[in-house]
């Protein structure tokens, strides 16, 4: 009796350790193949058509026809795709690090555009998705699909990505167009989410007044609770790290503290059921602009660094899944009697995808221009163009969003579910080779780099600030600490950002007058031994 229980532990535990190797045979395989992303992307860096998302995916493919070919045809990827990995870890770093990283003046100048491109421009491209899916998908008879699914459709399809276009755009030469590029990208994840999750949460199948009008409402509950947490988690960081002071101690604790209250902060939405991408967002926003500037230089150089980082590896990370998992023979095969059927669905969400984007970059650019009285701060066509074919590509949002509708933990035996899963990685896979190799020849055909400004930008002369400031990550620009007695460089972007009469100015004064003395920032740091105001008011005596 004792011999058999024996024999039968020792069975399971050879049994787990032989899991616990397979696994982490996947992970060295896995970790290799992100070194191989990073030196490739490395070596085709200037490659006219290349950048590191379609390396990435391109690796992911070809290790996917691997590894279908030892096993047999039984599978095609190392990990199997779970959106607790893509929304819980692989996410937040991406979302945050834009934040962190965005320069705020063009951000907060040109918002409303912003606001109009990223949420009302993601609503039309919803609803011309979502009624085309209807039409077209219910004479096909693709499968036993609800009103909720095809709602579901246009909330996937119209989360943009782009990571391509972002890769090519230059922030000095180009500062309004990146900016608006930048920042609808992040807005549009944000709604595009947060009308998934209004749409999980309704029961569509008898729609009325009263619901649409509670839709609506827990659409706008969701976008503005989710901001003011983000904002709220940034000034606590800031105010805790500005009154405890950590780097008189230990930088490592103050590094340690923004990782985590950054990190807090998107776990804390996902507790209360809001969007956690809008709130790590506009929390690396606040962070950047107060709590950054509160701890040392040490740690200033660290965070930068740490943040994009891993944000790279992230983005490289859902790249090379995608590519791999593209290969999945189980979906393939449920679809496998029809695959014209599986070429049209592609074809007609492609072609979705193309009209609900004109439909609103085109028509929403005009009325932006009408507010505009600046030449330099209008949109032209050719901006227009570059705008819209920046959202033509569609990512690993779509993949993760897809993945939850139509799947349970990764697998489906639906025809219906099966056939929008294909066609997802389908688009993904199309849009992100097939419009990401065009996006470098078209930026620059479009919009040439201007030789003069080139020249300006090189023969500015080298204050202190200049040396300093690409030290702490990627040309990162200090948002209000500009002192009146540091000489400052004349050029095209201090034209821009000549501060006027508008809600950022206004804006200004309040911050200098009531936030900055509470939170911190560049001027409001405290005076301690080693501190950056410390050793700023050496440097310029």
């Amino acid at each position: 009796m004792a011999i058999g229980i024996l024999n039968s532990v020792l069975a399971k535990s050879g049994t787990i350790s032989a899991s616990d190797h397979s696994s982490v045979v996947s992970m060295n395989l896995f970790v290799a193949l992100l070194c191989g992303c990073i030196v490739i992307g490395h070596l085709l860096e200037e490659n006219r058509w290349m950048n590191e998302s379609i390396t990435a995916l391109a690796i992911g493919i070809c290790t996917g026809v691997v590894i279908l070919l030892t096993t047999g045809g039984k599978s095609s990827h190392l990990l199997v795709f779970s959106e607790d990995l893509f929304f819980i870890y692989l996410l937040p770093p991406i979302i945050f690090n834009a934040g962190f990283q965005v320069k705020k003046k063009q951000f907060f100048r040109n918002f409303m555009t912003i606001m109009l491109f990223g949420a009302i421009g993601t609503l039309i491209s919803f609803g011309i998705i979502s009624v085309g899916a209807v039409h077209f998908f219910k004479k096909m008879n693709i499968g036993d699909l609800k009103i909720g699914d095809f709602l579901a459709i246009g909330a996937i399809f119209s989360a943009t990505d782009s990571v391509c276009t972002l890769q090519v755009l230059n922030q000095d030469e180009t500062p309004l167009l990146y900016s608006l590029v930048f920042g609808e990208g992040v807005v549009n994840d944000a709604t595009s989410v947060v009308l998934f999750n209004a749409i999980q949460s309704f029961d569509l199948s008898h729609i009325d007044s009263t619901i649409a009008l509670q839709f609506v409402g827990n659409f706008l509950y969701l976008f503005i609770l989710s901001t003011l947490l983000g904002v709220l988690a940034g000034l606590l960081s800031a105010y805790i790290i500005k009154k405890l002071y950590f780097g008189r101690h230990s930088t490592d604790r103050e590094v340690a503290l923004m990782i985590l209250m950054a990190y807090l902060s998107y776990m804390l939405a996902e507790f209360f059921y809001l969007s956690a991408i809008l709130t790590v967002f506009f929390c690396g926003i606040v962070m950047s602009h107060y709590t950054w500037h509160n701890v040392t230089e040490s740690s200033r150089v660290t965070t930068k660094h740490a943040f994009a980082t891993l944000s790279f590896v992230a983005e490289i990370f859902i790249f090379l899944y995608v590519g791999m998992d593209a290969l999945d023979i189980e979906k393939w095969r449920v679809i496998s009697d029809s695959p014209g059927k599986s070429v049209g669905v592609s074809a007609i969400l492609l072609g979705l995808i193309l009209v609900g984007r004109a439909a609103f970059v085109f028509p929403l650019s005009f009325i932006s221009n009408l507010t505009k009285k600046a030449p330099y701060e209008k949109v032209d066509l050719k901006q227009q163009v570059t705008i819209w074919w920046a959202g033509l590509m569609r990512g690993a949002v779509s993949m993760a969003l897809a993945y939850n509708q139509f799947t349970s933990l990764g697998h489906t035996q639906l025809r219906g579910n099966a056939m929008m899963i294909t066609s997802t990685i389908t688009v993904v896979l199309f849009s992100t080779v097939v419009f990401g190799l065009m996006t470098k020849p078209l930026v620059r055909i479009l919009l040439p780099s201007p030789k003069h400004l080139t020249r300006m930008l090189s023969s500015e002369s080298s204050t202190p600030k200049s040396f300093i400031v690409p030290l702490l990550g990627n040309g990162h620009e200090q948002e209000g600490d500009q002192s009146n007695d540091i000489p400052r460089p004349t050029s095209l972007r201090m034209l821009l950002s000549t501060p006027s009469h508008t809600v950022h100015y206004y804006w200004r004064k309040f911050d200098d007058a009531i936030m900055r003395p509470v939170f911190g920032g560049r001027g409001f740091v405290p005076i301690v031994p080693g501190s950056p105001a410390e050793q700023n008011g050496h440097q310029w005596q």
